[in-house]
């Protein structure tokens, strides 16, 4: 369902999927998340390979996932601000999930900027039950405040990236926090290509797993 929410600056266009069963029928959602994409000046969108890989993989995991394009990206009103205005474009993604399925954890996503948006919302966002990132750029931005995230987090790395490959992450992070934990796959750059398939089947057993959990 395509349709806008309000933002900080405008309207944010933005597309909600709900879970479906094997008859395609709509079913109630486990959970909810919000999947970020990358930079804008670069292109960036919320029809982006890996952030449709990342929310297909979330939504076939029982959640409705809410995708949007940042501030002056396609439909959305406003203009980049790369100075925190999109992590607070990320926080009304956030407040209208909150508002639409009260009472459902709400996950926070991104790839690669959205990532790294992702990252800096966390711990101004208690809404946020818990945080995957995708290709989080530990060469392109700083990105020190990883540990300074609450939420239990998890990273999809890829082995080849040129913006910051699971071998950048942990030579930046020896050590992390026992609530954050990443994964890698090999043989793929920034964009898995040829791996977007593998990802989503990721995202969607780390989700099942997860949501199994005990509360």
């Amino acid at each position: 369902m395509q349709l806008f929410i309000p933002g900080p600056v405008g309207r944010l266009e933005a597309i909600l999927w709900m879970p479906k069963g094997e008859q395609d029928e709509e079913l109630a959602p486990r959970a909810v998340a919000v999947v970020c994409h990358p930079h804008p000046l670069a292109g960036g969108t919320m029809h982006n390979n890996v952030v449709f890989r990342t929310a297909r993989g979330l939504q076939r995991a029982g959640f409705a996932v809410l995708r949007f394009d940042f501030r002056g990206v396609e439909g959305s009103e406003g203009s980049h601000d790369g100075r925190g205005g999109e992590d607070e474009d990320a926080r009304a993604a956030v407040a209208w999930l909150a508002a639409r399925f009260p009472g459902l954890a709400i996950w926070g996503a991104g790839f690669s900027f959205g990532a790294r948006t992702m990252m800096a919302l966390a711990p101004k966002e208690p809404r946020l039950a818990r945080i995957l990132l995708v290709a989080l750029p530990v060469k392109s931005f700083d990105c020190s405040a990883l540990t300074l995230v609450p939420q239990p987090t998890h990273l999809v790395m890829s082995g080849n990236d040129e913006h910051g490959s699971y071998a950048d992450l942990r030579a930046r992070f020896p050590v992390l926090p026992a609530h954050i934990d990443a994964e890698v796959i090999e043989g793929v750059d920034h964009f898995f290509r040829g791996k977007t398939p593998e990802l989503e089947a990721r995202v969607r057993r780390f989700a099942e797993q997860t949501l199994e959990l005990p509360r």
